[in-house]
């Protein structure tokens, strides 16, 4: 019986050879991090997306809904329908704004885009109004101020840029993890548009170097991944957000509390409290572009302490002294303005004060479907 050689593997391969293979391989690993951080090619692969065609921005934790949140700015657009070329007689509207504006718990065709584009609306010169939906859940007006800046490139129009009270409160602007994720872009638009915000923030996510390897970069990537796996499943389902059978609705009964955020009844709000400095950067980088600003509905409450309270967000003291300063400011400004806050009847709301159902999302769908118009003609 013939022993073992412990020098020798199967074949004729020895441990010095496997050893010299795993040294190169180890080297080469090392070298394609190095390289991988040194060139941060990043957003260069989620631009080449091929999950496209979404008709919202991605978002959602949820894998029933094909759909995940994310914070390549590349890639959430690559994957998105604005990104196809303009047609002849199209007129390209982008419309900004929360998650009233993306749809919670509306499918596709039921968003205020879905019912702008099953609309029909046509302009005097032929040419016909298609809508685009790049809101994105989360409230802060930077955030919008970061998606349009990067979706001006994709040749609007015009911009309706949908608003409410929470999204101006001036202390969370850059809360949201797509804003401290993109700490370069949004430090860019505070430089270049001296807003009051701070450029150093502490939460900005700044990666250093090994932050930027191929390692520290295994989320990003895995999650480009799982954008274009759900892709398939997304295209046979139309599915891009879960739908539970219930939900917990906004609440109408509220507690004696008059308090917004830091703020009680006896302030008296100002625009260094409001994040107005960002809706004028917004209107400089649109340039030519048409910018219409709307107030958007809210669910107005008539249960316990509704005297004291519109809903749940706001006490009436503060959203009536924001609507006022908004009207004054558009006022002054000559600014294209639409106030809507109380439009819709509070049954059309769903889990949250500016939440629609399918029925309150078409009433709005109306009338800034033909403000569209009217403020081309």
């Amino acid at each position: 019986m013939t022993g073992w050689n412990w020098l020798t593997i199967y074949e004729g391969y020895s441990w010095g050879f496997i050893l010299r293979v795993v040294i190169k391989a180890v080297i080469l690993f090392l070298v394609l991090n190095v390289v991988f951080a040194v060139l941060q090619p990043i957003d260069a692969l989620g631009a080449k997306s091929l999950a496209v065609g979404r008709e919202r921005l991605p978002y959602g934790e949820d894998d029933r809904a094909y759909n995940l949140s994310l914070n390549n700015l590349p890639a959430m657009f690559a994957s998105h329908e604005v990104t196809q070329p303009k047609a002849e007689n199209e007129f390209r509207v982008l419309l900004i704004g929360d998650s009233g504006t993306w749809g919670i718990l509306l499918k596709p065709e039921e968003t205020l885009a879905g019912y702008i584009n099953s609309g029909d609306y046509t302009l005097d010169d032929g040419r016909e109004v298609r809508a685009y939906n790049i809101g994105h859940p989360i409230m802060s007006l930077t955030k919008d101020l970061m998606l349009l800046d990067y979706a001006m490139q994709y040749e609007p129009d015009m911009i309706v840029w949908l608003t409410t009270l929470e999204s101006f409160n001036r202390a969370e602007q850059l809360d949201p993890p797509i804003v401290l994720n993109n700490a370069k872009r949004v430090q860019n638009l505070i430089t270049t548009y001296s807003l009051d915000l701070d450029a150093n923030h502490p939460d900005f996510v700044e990666p250093e170097f090994f932050d930027l390897t191929i390692v520290g970069q295994r989320r990003e990537l895995s999650d480009l991944l799982r954008l274009q796996a759900f892709n398939v499943m997304w295209r046979v389902t139309g599915i891009d957000q879960y739908y539970p059978d219930e939900y917990n609705p906004r609440s109408e009964d509220f507690e004696e509390d008059l308090s917004w955020h830091d703020f009680d009844e006896q302030t008296d709000l100002t625009t260094n409290d409001l994040a107005f400095d960002v809706i004028e950067a917004g209107l400089e980088r649109a340039g030519e572009v048409p910018v219409l600003l709307v107030n958007e509905p809210m669910f107005i409450s008539d249960g316990e302490n509704s005297d004291l309270r519109y809903n749940f967000w706001y006490p009436q003291w503060a959203y009536d002294q924001y609507r006022d300063i908004y009207a004054d400011l558009a006022d002054n400004n000559n600014w294209h303005y639409l106030d809507v806050w109380d439009i819709v009847d509070g049954a059309e709301f769903t889990d949250s004060p500016v939440h629609l159902t399918p029925a309150g999302s078409q009433q709005l769908s109306q009338v800034v479907g033909q403000a569209i118009v009217d403020l081309v003609e």
